[in-house]
């Protein structure tokens, strides 16, 4: 390989991190853009020159098609909430006791919140490999391609001794100022503002064309890992984060440790506040972290989060406006939502039009009429809620409920037992239909992963489909024509499609989306008649109208299901135009598997806890599955709690952390004798 190359790869990466990272830069633009040249041209002469760690290659990568999803070998979780100075020193206390310390001997490690997307970088061998958002903890997307573009992030890491492993969390960024510069672009060429930084820096990370997102000055950040192969060793948090910084990250200024006391996180808190608007990123708030990692390790996770970690969010911001009016929205099950219109007000970074009322009960409680001054405020810093009313206009106009639908005009009833008002027609409302065609279709119930939301408004919208069951009749000339969509990625819609047909049955029962039935009482009606034609025989021998006591044999058939519960499903499944379309769904070759999760034996792990770490010769995927199947809980971290680690070759930090707290310890051919026994 050319000297000149390889020593040009090093020097412009050694400049990148001066100016990307330490914000010193080491030379002039136009000596920069002469080596940058330089490089370009050896790599065009020479292509096999180029090596994976070249500056070149930050926006190399073509645009993709689809995000393939990866699994984090670790799980990402999100953070408990604080919402107060007595919640934060609460939580903390509450850990300090479960370690059998006092709140001031515990060191806790303060650091902004960034108002960002978190993000995995792994890197092998002190390469980056890949990088996945966070997705629903387990498994995430894949956006190298997009994060290869941020400055900040190191293709190669800066060290002479990579660990093999380095699972690198942190959160994607846009500063206020490259924010700003991109709305006034937008502006410019009439097109969709972004709301606030966080919304932008999604739709940017999410983008199939990584040249937008190198044009719009991302940053990184790390706050922890994930994985990592135990050539490292560390026994505080703040260790990792100046390790991570030694490796060419940028570092989260104001960060440091105190000893944990109701003064210290009061001076923290303020400190911060203070801060906040001087600082070049929105910040949401402060995590607190406990810096031991040994006690980190002791404390362990919820399913949710960990117990030596919090979030202490800054309060919702309040500003005053006036009620406009009110629409009725009709959601997926048919029921009427009020949304208040407001005089546009900016709060809480954006600004807002629109308000949730929930339901007419929330109006009377408000005392509320079109025209008055009203307080609102952005709960949590997401959802606009109206507070109050602080003043009475000159005109109020009271506000009702419409007696028709907006959308299809049938008429508008009372639910029973609820405060809630549905439109009476069903499936055959068009706004209902949209909507469960959207539920249907979702990742956490039919899965069918190319059909997105997007792409649903436009079939919709076209009349391609006009119930979930033509989904099912789509063919790749139906989508190939449509805008921003051609053969292949067409031929990836349908294939999707396909690969969905084969589901749970208790996740179709749930998929569609029958009014107050969730995953569980699906799981319960699964259990009890295991396919769909048993399902349909027994409403089948239900009148048509039915009362109550009619209903109570297959009410009390099911556990922990109610009244009002039987009586939504049975008058689903009565209902001719329903039952049609889960007969075509069913022509179409969908089938419904059922596994009975209420035997009478426990399965011979149940209650267990196992966390799987190392290469093991089965896929990872299908260990997990069989340990789910015996009844275990397959974790992504050790704590006290867990009973057991599956160990394969190379196994990293987990086992580490396992030894450590007197977890056992299980070889892959160990546990085959026990699933085979």
């Amino acid at each position: 390989m050319s000297k000149e190359y390889t020593d040009l790869v090093a020097t412009i990466n050694q400049w990148n991190v001066a100016y990307h990272v330490l914000d010193a830069p080491m030379v002039s633009d136009a000596e920069y853009d002469l080596a940058f040249r330089r490089l370009l041209a050896l790599e065009a002469e020479n292509p096999a020159l180029i090596t994976a760690d070249s500056p070149s290659q930050r926006v190399g990568a073509k645009p993709i098609d689809t995000f393939r999803k990866i699994e984090h070998q670790v799980k990402m979780l999100s953070l408990d909430n604080a919402f107060s100075l007595e919640d934060t020193v609460d939580f903390f206390e509450k850990a300090a006791k479960e370690l059998a310390l006092n709140l001031n001997e515990l060191a806790v490690y303060s650091e902004p919140k960034l108002d960002g997307l978190a993000i995995a970088i792994h890197y092998h061998k002190g390469i980056l490999v890949y990088a996945a958002t966070r997705g629903d903890g387990q498994v995430g997307e894949d956006v190298t391609h997009n994060i290869k573009t941020i400055q900040s992030v190191p293709i190669k890491l800066a060290t002479d001794n990579p660990p093999d492993i380095l699972d690198v969390r942190g959160e994607v960024f846009m500063p206020k100022i490259a924010f700003e510069k991109l709305n006034r672009l937008a502006q410019q060429n009439d097109a969709k503002l972004f709301v606030n930084p966080r919304n932008a820096v999604a739709g940017t990370v999410r983008q199939m064309n990584p040249k937008i997102a190198a044009e719009r000055d991302l940053q990184f950040i790390p706050y922890g890992l994930g994985e990592y192969s135990n050539e490292q060793s560390f026994s505080a948090h703040s260790e990792v984060m100046a390790y991570l910084v030694s490796l060419g990250f940028k570092k989260n200024a104001h960060c440091y440790a105190f000893l944990g006391s109701v003064a210290a996180f009061e001076k923290n808190y303020t400190e911060m506040v203070r801060l906040r608007d001087d600082l070049p990123m929105e910040i949401d708030g402060i995590v607190y972290k406990i810096d031991a990692l040994q006690q980190q390790a002791r404390l362990g996770f919820t399913a949710h989060h960990p117990k030596w970690a919090v979030a202490r969010k800054f309060p919702a911001e309040q500003v005053v406006t006036q009620l406009l009016g009110v629409d009725f929205q009709v959601g997926r099950t048919g029921v009427l939502t009020p949304v208040a219109r407001l005089v546009p007000v900016f709060v809480g970074g954006v600004t807002v039009s629109n308000a949730t009322l929930h339901n007419m009960d929330e109006i009377e409680r408000l005392g509320l009429h079109i025209g008055e001054s009203i307080v609102i405020q952005r709960a949590g810093d997401v959802i606009p809620k109206i507070v109050k009313v602080v003043a009475s206009g000159a005109e109020q106009l009271p506000i009702s409920m419409p007696e028709r639908c907006p959308v299809c005009d049938a008429v508008v009833a009372r639910i029973e037992g609820q405060v809630a008002y549905s439109c009476t027609n069903g499936l055959l409302c068009s706004a209902q239909s949209a909507e469960r065609i959207r539920h249907y279709a979702s990742r956490k119930f039919m899965n069918i992963q190319n059909l997105g939301p997007k792409l649903i408004e436009q079939l919709y919208g076209l009349g391609m489909i006009k119930t979930i069951a033509d989904i099912y009749t789509l063919k790749v000339s139906d989508i190939a024509n449509l805008e921003g969509y051609g053969e292949k990625s067409a031929q990836n819609v349908i294939d999707s499609i396909v690969e969905s047909k084969t589901t749970k049955l208790a996740t179709f029962l749930s998929a569609l989306g029958i009014h107050g039935v969730g995953e569980e009482g699906a799981k319960n009606i699964a259990n009890v008649y295991k396919n769909i034609d048993a399902l349909f025989a027994a409403i089948d021998a239900i009148p048509d109208a039915f009362s109550d006591d009619d209903l109570a044999v297959f009410k009390d058939n099911i556990p922990n299901f109610g009244l009002v519960m039987s009586k939504n499903v049975v008058t689903f499944f009565k209902d001719a135009h329903n039952r049609s379309i889960v007969s075509a769904i069913l022509a179409a070759g969908v089938v419904l598997e059922h596994t009975d999760t209420a035997s009478n034996q426990a399965p011979i792990l149940a209650g267990q806890t196992w966390v799987l770490t190392g290469t093991l010769q089965m896929p990872r995927q299908e260990a997990k599955a069989i340990l789910e199947r015996l009844g275990a809980k397959v974790a992504g971290s050790v704590s006290k709690k867990t009973h057991c680690v599956l160990a394969g070759e190379n196994a990293g930090s987990k086992l580490a952390d396992a030894q450590a707290l007197g977890v056992a310890v299980m070889d892959e051919a160990a546990f085959l004798t026990l699933i085979n026994g």
